[in-house]
């Protein structure tokens, strides 16, 4: 089982743990304690303003008949983030170091300054767009639309999955996340499921707002790890 936690003293984790639904992160799945499984769709973005009339209106038309095409819940997240602009500002530093023409170098560093300025005075944020795609266990049992609803959204109690049955319930999670990523790819954005580390990081850094930045976790040994 993966955690969000770092490896700290035993009462840090457990106060922290109490606040996160997720169990564990297991083949780029999440589960949560309830038993629940979630995909997570990194979605593209297009520029609706700069299509034309007639584009617009069949990216319209598109994306309704993706929503009439759905007989299950899902959740779109828009995750922000300041912008780190740091790295551009040094590779900017280094084509300014190697640049023979005298006239481009001080436009480099006149574009340079520029860039950190406009850092300084306002917030340069970044989004990414995800859509989560759920799968309770409590859907293969009979029973209304509401009661279907209640197994997703409301916790009941901590349940484990494993073996042939967390398989047979990914399958079924993954052939929705196929769904959407297709009905969806006819309004011309374009999607990818996350993997196991990618659900990590983002999971990381959802837990950690005090990081103007996403960090990124590169030694994924460093997030504590406990086997059922």
């Amino acid at each position: 089982m993966e955690f969000l936690t770092k490896n700290k003293k035993e009462s840090d984790s457990a106060s922290t743990q109490k606040y996160v639904d997720v169990e564990e992160v297991r083949d780029g799945v999440m589960v949560l304690r309830n038993g629940s499984l979630r995909a997570i769709l990194l979605v593209s973005s297009i520029n609706f303003d700069l299509k034309a009339s007639d584009e617009q209106d069949a990216i319209i038309m598109q994306y309704q008949n993706f929503l009439n095409s759905l007989d299950f819940p899902l959740q779109i997240i828009v995750h922000s983030r300041r912008f780190r602009i740091e790295p551009y500002l040094e590779k900017l530093h280094q084509q300014e170091k190697i640049q023979e023409n005298e006239l481009l170098r001080f436009q480099i560093a006149e574009y340079q300054n520029f860039v950190q300025s406009l850092s300084e005075v306002s917030n340069i944020m970044s989004k990414s767009f995800y859509i989560v795609v759920p799968f309770a266990p409590s859907e293969t049992v009979e029973g209304g639309f509401m009661a279907k609803m209640k197994g997703i959204f409301k916790p009941a109690k901590q349940t484990f999955i494993g073996g042939e049955t967390f398989e047979t319930y990914k399958n079924q999670l993954f052939q929705r996340a196929e769904q959407v990523a297709a009905a969806l790819s006819g309004t011309g954005v374009r999607t990818t499921m996350l993997g196991t580390e990618e659900l990590i990081e983002l999971l990381y850094n959802t837990y950690n707002p005090s990081l103007f930045t996403s960090a990124v976790v590169k030694n994924i040994e460093s997030v504590e790890l406990t086997g059922r």
